[in-house]
């Protein structure tokens, strides 16, 4: 059994057990939120297409950990015009564990 879910502008494929990071929620460590935006979902008995989501279809996951990935270096450089600039981008992430897709 798995579902696709979308948060944050990304789609993400979900099964019960998995973890997944996604973009930063609004929730503490520890816990129980819910998804209802399903786009698909797939059991035993078949699958559901959304038209875009499906009503009445929600993934539950528990909140393991709100955190930031590694630094990536953003540099803008132009030739021949002494132009160089360097910055840094560190982007906040959601770490979640599908419990259940009801």
């Amino acid at each position: 059994m798995f579902a696709v879910i979308e948060t944050g502008g990304k789609q993400y494929v979900a099964s019960p057990g998995d973890k997944i990071k996604v973009e930063k929620l609004v929730a503490q460590e520890g816990e129980e939120i819910s998804l209802d935006k399903v786009l698909f979902r797939e059991t035993d008995s078949g699958v559901e297409i959304g038209k875009p989501y499906l009503d009445g279809s929600t993934v539950k996951a528990k909140v393991l950990r709100q955190g930031r990935s590694d630094k990536k270096i953003v540099f803008k450089f132009h030739s021949k015009n002494r132009y160089h600039k360097k910055k840094t981008h560190r982007q906040a992430f959601t770490e979640l564990e599908i419990t259940s897709i009801v």
